[in-house]
Parts: C-alpha cells; sequence; structure tokens
C-alpha cells in the first residue's frame, strides 16, 4: 500500500506539473490535426478508452459497452490520478479517446488543462447539475456517498459530523484509511468548503486523538462490525456489497449519513470526459450515453451498490434517495487539487 501511495503522489504531483503545459498544448486542435497527429492514424481503430476503474468491477460493462457501440474498444486500466498524469503528459497526441475515471477530481485535471471536449447538452442533462462539469467537460455516471459506519452494539448514537470525530469520547475508536483515494478526496472537499486553515486544524485534531489506521475502506467496515472500532469512515457502498453477501440482520455495523452540508456528507462520482482531438468521435459520444442509460445504470446500481445518476433507474437496495443527503455544495471538478491535501496528509503523518 505505501508503494501505491507513493505512485499516487508522483502521479499527482505529475498533474500539478503538467496542467500548464498541457493547456498550453490544448489551446491548438486544429494545428495538431493539421500536422498529422496519432488521432489522424486512428481514425478508423478501435476506441480506446483509459480507464480508473478497477478491471475486475468493470470489465463485464465494457464488454456489453463495445456491442453498444459497433466499435472494437481497447482499454487501459490504471489509477485514475495516474492516468489523469499520462494523458497530460501525452497530449494531443494520446490514443485515448475516452477517459473513464473513479473520481471527479482527476475529471477536473484534465477540464482545467483544457484536454476535454465539450458533452452534448442532451447527454449532460441526464444527470443533475451537482453529478456534472459545470463548463459540460465531463459527467458523473454514478455516485457514492461518504458515510460514518458504527457498531450498533457500542454505539446508541451516531455522530452526524465529522467534525464531532475530534471529540473526547471517541479517541482511539474511529477507523479510517487515509491513504484511500476516498478519504483524500474528502479530505480536499473540506479544503473547497471550508478552506485550508480549518481543514489543517481538522486533520491535527482528528490525528491527536488517535484513530485507528487501516488499509483500505473495506478493512475499516469489518474493524467495525467486529467492534475492534466503534466508528470508521468509510463510502457507502461496502456495507450494501457485506450486506448482500452476508444478510443485513447479520450485521452489527450499521451506516450515518452525516447532517445537511458537513464535509463527511460529500457524494463523489465516477464519471467520463471525451479526449479533445480524437477521430472517434461518433463511437465516444455512443459510450458515454451507452454508459447513462438503463442498461449501464442497473448495473452500477445491481452489481456495484453505487447510486445511478440517470435513466430514471433505482437501486435495488435500501440506499436513501440521493436528494435526500446532505450533500455539500461543491463543485466536484474542485477536487482535483489533491496534490495540495497530500501535503497536509503528510504535515499531519497521516501518510
Amino acid at each position: 500500500m505505501r508503494r501505491a501511495t507513493s505512485r499516487r503522489i508522483s502521479a499527482l504531483a505529475a498533474v500539478a506539473l503538467l496542467v500548464p503545459l498541457a493547456a498550453a498544448c490544448g489551446s491548438d486542435d486544429k494545428g495538431a490535426k493539421d500536422s498529422g497527429t496519432a488521432a489522424e492514424e486512428k481514425a478508423t481503430g478501435p476506441l480506446v478508452i483509459y480507464s480508473g476503474r478497477n478491471e475486475e468491477l468493470i470489465a463485464p460493462l465494457l464488454e456489453k459497452l463495445e456491442k453498444a457501440t459497433g466499435t472494437k474498444v481497447e482499454i487501459r486500466y490504471g489509477d485514475s490520478a495516474e492516468l489523469a498524469a499520462q494523458l497530460l503528459e501525452e497530449g494531443d497526441k494520446t490514443k485515448a479517446d475516452i477517459f473513464f475515471s473513479q473520481d471527479a477530481g482527476a475529471l477536473g485535471a484534465l477540464a482545467k488543462a483544457g484536454r476535454l471536449d465539450a458533452l452534448p447538452q442532451g447527454t449532460l442533462d441526464q444527470v443533475d447539475k451537482e453529478y456534472r462539469a459545470e463548463d459540460g467537460s465531463w459527467v458523473g455516471v454514478s455516485g457514492r456517498a461518504r458515510v460514518i459506519a458504527y457498531n450498533s452494539d457500542k454505539v446508541a448514537k451516531a455522530p452526524e459530523s465529522v467534525k464531532d470525530l475530534t471529540k473526547p469520547e471517541w479517541k482511539g475508536k474511529v477507523g479510517y484509511a487515509p491513504t484511500n483515494a476516498s478519504f483524500q478526496a474528502f479530505v480536499t472537499g473540506m479544503r473547497v468548503l471550508e478552506g485550508d486553515d480549518a481543514t489543517r486544524t481538522w486533520l491535527k485534531d482528528f490525528k491527536a486523538n488517535e484513530p485507528q489506521v487501516y488499509e483500505k475502506n473495506g478493512a475499516v467496515l469489518t474493524a467495525v462490525n467486529d467492534g475492534k472500532a466503534e466508528l470508521g469512515l468509510i463510502n457507502h457502498y461496502y456495507w450494501y456489497e457485506k450486506a448482500a453477501e452476508e444478510g443485513a440482520d447479520k450485521l452489527k455495523a450499521a451506516l450515518s449519513f452525516p447532517k445537511k452540508g458537513d464535509p463527511g456528507a460529500l457524494v463523489n462520482v465516477a464519471g467520463a470526459g471525451v479526449l479533445k482531438g480524437n477521430d472517434q468521435k461518433a463511437a465516444a459520444q455512443k459510450a458515454v450515453d451507452f454508459l447513462l442509460a438503463e442498461e449501464a445504470q442497473t448495473y452500477f446500481a445491481d452489481e456495484t451498490h453505487e447510486y445511478p445518476l440517470a435513466a430514471g433507474v433505482t437501486s435495488k437496495d435500501e440506499l436513501p434517495k440521493l436528494d435526500t443527503l446532505g450533500v455539500p455544495e461543491i463543485d466536484l471538478s474542485k477536487l482535483e487539487s489533491l496534490e495540495v491535501t497530500l501535503e497536509m496528509l503528510r504535515e499531519a503523518g497521516m501518510v
């Protein structure tokens, strides 16, 4: 995990360094086409997708996507931040047509560099404005909510805010995964919402309250369920996956969705954007629309236990509706500034 974290930090640093250069390079698409780029050479080639989503999780869906678009699909899997850095480095010469990111921050980095085409309004309008780019450069396809898991045998009333986790009563009782991308996106969201100074103070106070460190969200949930931690910071779908496997009535862990506007109530998205300069525009657009259509949205609802964001699909899980959650008002594209978050986590001794 430490090696993975190091790669992620390096990738995010590369994103920060490459954005200005990529923005400059991406400002002259016509020039790139006139000079004969790789994009022209692959005009009749496969649709190339860079996927920050896990292969085991998403490969069956992308096989269906290939049939739906009628175009051969090639997929490069990797960490979203690393792929974003690679796309910025490749610039106009990239062979990628679509970036399918696990989180909005990596898409925001490409949008900031001007590397994504604007999507048609009809595509964007399938998703509520909170879960798509304000400039139309990317669209969310599935959502995941941050929650506070708690052991129902040991906790009578779970906290409604992550800010409560710094109180003495929770000292040594909270599990979290500081190297996990979702935790880091949550901290970035807090920075966007409340500023760097307030976030730095929260990190310092949280660390001083001696939280228990785990490598992954799944391990946090297991610790809460087994009573080794009384509370845990995770994404909602880990609980629903475990409930589907073991039975909800057998779990000691339960979920608390933080109160309205709390930074702990962040809903991040997996989303897609079309790379500028690609010559597979029709197939790329079909692919994005496929991800928003009923078949794919049902896949996210039933197989990954995420929130489907389009097509009127509802989850078979008893999820609270998205519009009833206390989601803070935030431009998800601004989650791209993860490198600052990682520096704060290093200062706090968390990574």
